[in-house]
């Protein structure tokens, strides 16, 4: 069993993906939500620290500027890839989550697709095109978690 990262962009899918992953019994954690992002933008590292301590499967999904200090701790790091079109769309559109909405938000994303997606495409060891069915994509997921 395996720990795996769930990365990307906002509206990437990285939470529809894993809620389809938590649906098939696997342990997972969305950094998005339940105060592992710090108000700097970073995750309290001490308590993912212990999570992947802790857990010899799991699959955490998020996108933080301090993520790469726990790739060697995870088995895969699957970077959830879509066009910029799409992930603003998605923004526009979900429900589950308030961020991208804002023109300015919006810009960010933008911004974060030219600089961030690069830096972090470069430690991905999986990439999937998030336009993918979410049944396909959590078959990958899964299968990522099952292999040693």
């Amino acid at each position: 069993m395996a720990r795996v990262l769930v990365t990307g962009m906002s509206g990437a899918g990285k939470t529809t993906v894993l809620e389809a992953v938590a649906d098939r019994g696997f342990h997972t954690v969305d950094t998005d939500y339940g105060g592992w992002v710090l108000p700097d933008g970073r995750w309290d590292e001490p308590r993912m620290a212990e999570l992947l301590a802790v857990h010899d499967t799991v699959a955490v999904s998020g996108t933080v500027e301090n993520q790469g200090r726990f790739y060697d701790r995870f088995e895969q790091v699957i970077y959830l890839h879509a066009p910029l079109e799409v992930l603003l769309d998605r923004v526009r559109t979900r429900t589950n989550n308030p961020y991208g909405r804002t023109a300015e938000q919006q810009a960010d994303i933008a911004r974060y697709v030219t600089e961030v997606e690069p830096l972090i495409l470069a430690g991905a060891s999986l990439e999937l095109d998030g336009r993918l069915p979410v049944a396909e994509l959590a078959d990958r997921v899964e299968q990522c978690l099952r292999s040693d």
